[in-house]
């Protein structure tokens, strides 16, 4: 996907003769830095493991987007509960045993994504407690998130990746079309230090 069409090109600076070909290369250096497939919507899936005595998880892509004909940004959810370990059983007062009986260790539960509280902006999950007080230990969420229209910002990015190329000795991005195994050796240096900051706020929290 491209982050910039051609008739942004003077818009952000650049050269209307500039090849779409390192848009492309800019737009895909931007997604992996974001450790992101793309900053448009697009649906992923994650597993997580719950926090030890916790309803909430946090999901790695943002923000969370409902996508007809969805009623949530959630397209599908599974839950389990694990047997716990040797000293986290919280409730002292009931029956370990008994209480397995009802929670079904190690089985997924379908989740209706109704039942749960949303923050699309920080792609936090909050879940319910059971009859018997007890938590997932870990989610299946299969969920869309992104942008239906590309940030300013990244556009910026996007096109300040395109100048600093132009700069960089070796790459001719004027006259050329681009060359991935060189556009990767120059990676570092044109991410800059200002395309970090106006990329901060779009990477994924997967991996931070």
């Amino acid at each position: 996907m491209n982050y910039l069409a051609t008739t942004d090109y003077q818009t952000y600076g650049l050269d209307p003769a500039t090849d779409p070909s390192w848009v492309t290369a800019a737009s895909a250096m931007i997604d992996a830095h974001c450790r992101r497939q793309t900053i448009g919507i697009m649906q992923y899936e994650e597993r997580l493991k719950m926090p030890p005595e916790l309803n909430t998880v946090r999901l790695s892509v943002l923000p969370l987007v409902t996508v007809a004909p969805n009623s949530t940004p959630i397209v599908s959810l599974q839950g389990r509960y694990g047997i716990p370990r040797r000293g986290e059983w919280p409730f002292p007062e009931l029956s370990l045993e008994f209480t397995l009986v009802f929670a079904l260790p190690g089985m997924w539960t379908t989740i209706d994504p109704t039942t749960i509280d949303i923050w699309n902006d920080a792609g936090e999950l909050t879940f319910p407690i059971n009859a018997l007080g007890l938590f997932f230990n870990e989610v299946d969420v299969v969920y869309n998130a992104g942008y239906s229209t590309i940030p300013t910002p990244v556009q910026v990015a996007c096109a300040q990746i395109v100048k600093n190329a132009q700069i960089t000795p070796g790459l001719n991005v004027q006259s050329s079309q681009v060359d991935q195994l060189r556009l990767q050796y120059f990676g570092p240096s044109l991410i800059d230090d200002m395309v970090k900051s106006l990329l901060k706020p779009y990477v994924s929290l997967k991996g931070a």
